[in-house]
């Protein structure tokens, strides 16, 4: 069992309540979860066209989301850090003291093979234990 475990979490995905039920399985008794959100500042030329206001309303709603995923689950703690997802991800699990990583994956696609998706960057490179938890092909 895992004292510290890191569920990072997409948003927009739909895999954060099994990977959170597999993080309170894999938990010691005396453990904590956190729950991971990078939130990545827009690209390019993108921020160009946007205000401060804007950007920051962009993260203030990514933190709501962030707890309306969470509710009725006091006993996980809700990080949002901004960000790039995989190096983020790490960097924080490093700084934390995290023994475990839960993360959601796709089925890995030709693309993956050359850049690699988030979920294989922090397989790659995290210094502690991940468990990857892979969804059903479509």
């Amino acid at each position: 069992m895992y004292k510290k475990i890191l569920v990072p979490m997409a948003l927009d995905h739909g895999v954060s309540n099994h990977t959170l039920e597999i993080a309170n399985a894999l938990r010691a008794a005396d453990g904590s979860v956190i729950a991971l959100h990078v939130h990545e500042a827009p690209q390019g030329s993108v921020s160009a066209y946007l205000d401060e206001e804007t950007v920051l309303a962009g993260f203030e709603k990514a933190r709501d989301d962030l707890a309306d995923k969470l509710s009725g689950q006091p006993d996980i703690e809700p990080v949002i850090v901004k960000g790039h997802s995989a190096r983020t991800i790490i960097d924080y699990a490093d700084a934390n003291g995290v023994d475990c990583i839960v993360i959601g994956s796709h089925k890995p696609g030709l693309s993956d093979y050359f850049l690699g998706s988030t979920a294989a960057r922090v397989v790659r490179h995290a210094g502690c234990a991940v468990h990857v938890h892979r969804t059903p092909s479509q």
